[in-house]
């Protein structure tokens, strides 16, 4: 058994340095003057960029295509580069779209259009017909952009001048939706233990997802996590609970020694997990608390402190919802602080008192910290199923304000993501006997619609939240990977979301043919 030697007691989610390639299309028939220009300012808007601050991954320049060829080498090699998690294409000038055929038949990952010109302002007075055959964009973009029709290829299209903040935000979510389908396609999530017994949305198919989005879950027997566990230190585990007492409150209850001793053993559970997943490149999890073997308590805390440094995870065998939580975690990294943040989530229980509906969000254990409005404290207490000793965990309330969740269902024959927007509120009392982490929202646009159009759509009762990730990202991401989305917001109705369903499964089924 290979060991990592020392206690992890905190840092950052390991993620690769993704770039992205900015790609300008023009053509000879220009003449070398104006494609001196075009290169000039390509590079101009590429180190303008870099140097805004703006985007979450270093934007590369490469030289301006003009012919067949050097569009699909370029292409091929951005395919064949293990940091290019995507292209942002621009036509500065006219490019000839036949030329680009060969080259996108080819390419595989993510395409952003920006339909944007180097100039903001059109200048009246000195405009002349050089400057309108060098700026092009207008058209040159079209015509990019029925290729891309014509091959029905996967894309982004984002308009707006290059320099203004709103475009720069925009181009960001997209990097940061595109930089997690690549963490995606070497992610593990390793699966201690199956499936809850008999439960049908946690399962699925493992072969198709790992075709669909790169996701790998390897099976791992609890035994050899206990392995593991057997090999932590005193030292170690001391100085776990040492970072403990820093970062949380502590409620020690009337037996302060059997307080410490449970939460010693979530700090022996963590150190094994940290380095299990070190050295089985993981980078997401799922548990099962029906298959605990030689495990003296649920992983809790152990799992909550994972999740809020950057690792995905699902209770119940559901390697689904962790590995979405895990993209959740790489589209949002660096964006993390102050109640802001990413979780595993449960759909627990409603409250319909009229006027007033909302649903409370939760889970046994393994709610994430990131969320949290105020310091969580480290609380144990019975768990009431699995058959275990009582396990320490972060207890608090959840930040106030816009948010969504979404879950991954699989559907048979493909996948469907399913998002609601929510708007989380602060619970109108105490919950002094509810030893968990909670979220409290009001699901849009009302608690009925919500549920009645989640439910006729398959969402699982896990999913994945944030309240930094927007839908618009949601739908990107669905985009880039090939699945539906299903998105219920302010403006959904029943009978338009069941609709729109029936129209999804036509189109999908027929793709899947």
């Amino acid at each position: 058994m290979k060991q990592s030697s020392n206690v992890f007691i905190g840092g950052n989610m390991e993620l690769a340095k993704y770039e992205f390639w900015f790609i300008t299309g023009s053509q000879d028939l220009y003449g070398e003057d104006t494609l001196k220009q075009v290169a000039k300012d390509s590079k101009d808007i590429v180190e303008s960029l870099n140097a805004s601050g703006a985007l979450p991954c270093e934007l590369v320049w490469k030289p301006t295509l003009l012919t067949p060829d050097s569009i699909r080498s370029t292409l091929e090699q951005a395919n064949a580069d293990d940091k290019c998690a995507g292209i942002i294409c621009w036509m500065h000038t006219f490019s000839p779209a036949k030329m680009w055929i060969a080259g996108l038949s080819a390419y595989k990952k993510p395409l952003l259009q920006l339909n944007t010109q180097y100039n903001e302002k059109i200048p009246y007075a000195t405009m002349d017909m050089d400057f309108m055959n060098l700026n092009q964009s207008a058209h040159g973009d079209r015509e990019f952009g029925y290729i891309t029709s014509r091959m029905d290829l996967p894309r982004k299209v984002i308009v707006g001048h290059w320099a203004n903040p709103s475009t720069q935000k925009r181009i960001a979510d997209w990097m940061r939706v595109a930089r997690a389908v690549a963490d995606g396609k070497s992610l593990r999530v390793l699966r201690f233990g199956d499936n809850m017994r008999e439960v049908a949305v946690t399962d699925g198919d493992k072969v198709a997802a790992m075709i669909q989005f790169g996701w790998s879950v390897p099976y791992y027997g609890i035994g050899d996590l206990v392995a593991y566990m057997n090999e932590v230190s005193d030292a170690d585990i001391n100085a776990l609970f040492d970072r403990y007492n820093e970062e949380y409150e502590i409620v020690y209850g009337s037996d302060k020694q059997y307080t410490i001793d449970h939460i010693k053993e979530q700090a022996k559970i963590e150190i094994a997990l940290r380095r299990f997943l070190k050295d089985n490149n993981g980078k997401a999890l799922c548990t099962n608390f029906q298959d605990l073997w030689g495990m003296k308590q649920l992983p809790g805390l152990a799992i909550q402190r994972l999740l809020a440094d950057g690792y995905g995870f699902g209770a119940e065998g559901d390697w689904k919802t962790s590995a979405f939580v895990r993209t959740f975690k790489v589209m949002t990294d660096g964006l993390v602080g102050n109640g802001k943040g990413n979780a595993f989530m449960e759909d627990y229980t409603y409250n319909l008192e009229p006027g007033k509906e909302a649903d409370l969000g939760s889970h046994m254990l393994e709610v994430d910290p990131q969320i949290a409005v105020s310091k969580p404290r480290i609380e144990v207490h019975p768990l009431g199923i699995g058959g275990k000793e009582d396990p320490a965990r972060l207890v608090f309330n959840s930040s106030t304000g816009s948010a969504l969740c979404a879950a991954v269902v699989d559907m048979g024959n493909r996948f469907r993501c399913v998002v609601n927007e929510l708007d989380v509120i602060k619970p109108e009392a105490e919950l002094p006997k509810l030893p968990v982490a909670r979220v409290l929202w009001k699901p849009l646009p009302n608690l009925t619609t919500s549920a009645e159009s989640w439910i006729l759509a398959g969402g699982g009762h896990h999913t994945a939240f944030s309240n930094i990730i927007t839908t618009d990202m949601l739908r990107d991401w669905c985009e880039m990977v090939g699945i539906e989305c299903a998105v219920i917001d302010a403006n959904t109705t029943v009978p338009q979301f069941r609709n729109e369903l029936r129209w999804n499964a036509a189109y999908y089924n027929n793709k899947c043919i």
